[in-house]
């Protein structure tokens, strides 16, 4: 499984939105669920965030799904949001040393 979603925060949103986030990187970094794969990048406009999902699974319980930071990242997601997230399957055309192969 291969996913970029995209939404755009609320101004006054975002840096809680990223704060949220953070929360998530702290936690998969704690557990280390084998065979996930995960970035978020916020972009220039300060607003706009991008996140690149791929796992080894097709199991959602045993990758994002079993971290209780991202459930509370996803709980007020659509009240911080400007523009809902559109989550969007994705092949890999190439990748150094970032999305695997």
């Amino acid at each position: 499984m291969k996913s970029l979603i995209r939404y755009k925060t609320k101004p006054a949103s975002a840096d809680e939105n990223q704060r949220l986030v953070e929360k998530v990187y702290e936690e998969l970094s704690a557990r280390e669920p084998g065979g996930v794969h995960y970035a978020t990048l916020r972009l220039d406009d300060g607003v706009t965030f991008v996140h690149l999902f791929t796992t080894d699974s097709d199991d959602a319980a045993n990758t994002l799904g079993g971290i209780a930071a991202f459930a509370e990242f996803q709980r007020d997601l659509p009240k911080r949001c400007a523009e809902l997230p559109v989550a969007q399957a994705v092949t890999v055309v190439g990748s150094y040393r970032m999305l695997g192969g």
